[in-house]
C-alpha cells in the first residue's frame, strides 16, 4: 500500500518536472530561434541561421516533453 502513496507522489513531481522543462525549453528555443534569424539583436547569436537550427530543435524538444507529461495524466 505504502507503495502506491510514494509511486503516486513521484509521478505527479516528474509531470512537473517535464512540464517546467518543456516550456524552459519551448521560452528558450524560440529566444535561439528569433535571434538566430535576426529579429531579436543583441546578442553573438543573432543572424546566425546555426541558432535558428538549434532553437527549432529545442522548440520542438519542449513541445514534446509537454505534451508527455499531460499525457501522463491521464
Amino acid at each position: 500500500m505504502a507503495a502506491s502513496v510514494y509511486s503516486g507522489s513521484i509521478g505527479v513531481s516528474v509531470r512537473i518536472s517535464l512540464s517546467i522543462l518543456g516550456v524552459l525549453l519551448i521560452l528558450i528555443g524560440g529566444i535561439w530561434f528569433l535571434q538566430g534569424i535576426n529579429i531579436l539583436p543583441g546578442s553573438f547569436m543573432t543572424g546566425q541561421t546555426q541558432w535558428a537550427v538549434y532553437g527549432g530543435i529545442a522548440v520542438v524538444a519542449g513541445i514534446g516533453l509537454t505534451w508527455t507529461a499531460r499525457r501522463r495524466t491521464r
